[in-house]
């Protein structure tokens, strides 16, 4: 079904589909002018909604762009500043690790590579994210050393012209509609795979946000991330304990109880609500249904009564972005707010058509 990007009381019916040619003529318009083939990407933004059954609507398409704009300004391949450096690093990390000496990694990678050139070289010259995870893939398949380095596991994780995570993209791949070739990895790196991925990303689930600038922050921190982070902050206000609004509301890597799951506890008796239904409840923090669980209505009608109105159900998270790529301070915040920009600029464009 279409997916809405503004909160409602009742699901409104799904538009019907329009013309190809009225939705890529569409496209064309709200492309920047600077972007380069727009018959391709108009193309492929069409196959990604019609596939997904997303509404072609001017919001989600102009969301679609704000993000391709953003993570790659239009460039399926686009070049990393400083990647070699960034590829090497990773190498050494990984090395040093398992207590290789740095001259027998160099003595490995001197080797010649499936495309004539040494690994050494190919890494040297490295430009953009597909080509440093084919030199990765040809490590791991050809290389011994590259197997003991890498673990079979290309470390590359996101790519392609919206950034889409490697994992996301295996987890969702059950109905991409074009050939996988040998990997989901190399059509995420792809154009159309890219696009496809990130439209999924953006726009596949849906969610009560009174306006895109939280999806847009969903997509950088993940499904909800938004929407859970105004819920962090509710806990936070009603027990006093401090918390990262980051929207990760259980601990993912192990069995340990999170911080915002410790701080429910300590309020517990006044939700009426035992550690084991607050640790169930919590589980349903990827999905929409957490919104419908006792705990989360508890916490928010507990939060509206202290603060004498309707708290928040939607915040930016506060997470500092990680990446050998960053080299500045960003934020998931920062990255909305850019995206927005894009967003409405998008925006602004449809109305002067």
């Amino acid at each position: 079904m279409g997916v809405l990007l503004t909160s409602c009381s009742a699901p409104s019916p799904t538009p019907a589909p329009r013309p190809k040619v009225a939705v890529t003529t569409q496209i064309k318009q709200l492309l920047p002018a600077t972007v380069s083939n727009k018959t391709a990407w108009s193309e492929d933004i069409y196959q990604a909604f019609t596939h997904q059954k997303l509404e072609t609507s001017v919001s989600n398409l102009c969301s679609v762009i704000a993000i391709a704009g953003q993570e790659s300004n239009f460039n399926a391949d686009a070049p990393v500043a400083g990647l070699p450096h960034i590829a090497w690093q990773e190498i050494d990390r990984r090395a040093a690790a398992l207590h290789i000496p740095a001259f027998v990694v160099r003595t490995a990678l001197s080797v010649t590579s499936p495309t004539g050139k040494s690994y050494a070289e190919r890494l040297d010259h490295v430009r953009s994210e597909r080509e440093l995870s084919d030199i990765y893939d040809d490590l791991i398949n050809t290389v011994p050393l590259g197997q003991q380095l890498l673990g079979r596991f290309n470390p590359i994780h996101t790519g392609g012209p919206m950034q889409v995570s490697i994992a996301f993209a295996e987890q969702h791949a059950e109905n991409y509609p074009y050939k996988k070739g040998n990997s989901i990895r190399k059509e995420v790196l792809s154009q159309r795979g890219g696009v496809y991925f990130g439209a999924l990303h953006l726009l596949g689930y849906p969610a009560n946000y009174t306006v895109p600038l939280y999806r847009f922050a969903d997509y950088n921190a993940g499904w909800y991330a938004s929407r859970n982070a105004a819920f962090q902050a509710a806990v936070a206000y009603l027990s006093g304990v401090p918390l990262v609004l980051d929207g990760d509301l259980i601990n993912y890597q192990d069995d340990k109880p999170s911080q915002t799951e410790l701080a429910i506890r300590s309020i517990g008796f006044t939700l009426q609500l035992s550690q084991q239904n607050i640790h169930q409840q919590l589980m349903l923090g990827q999905s929409i249904a957490f919104e419908q669980s006792p705990l989360w209505k508890q916490v928010f009608a507990a939060a509206d009564k202290k603060r004498g109105q309707r708290w928040p159900h939607e915040r930016l998270p506060g997470i500092t972005l990680q990446s050998p790529k960053i080299s500045r301070n960003l934020t998931t915040a920062w990255f909305a707010q850019r995206v927005n920009q894009r967003y409405q600029n998008c925006l602004l464009q449809s109305r002067r058509e």
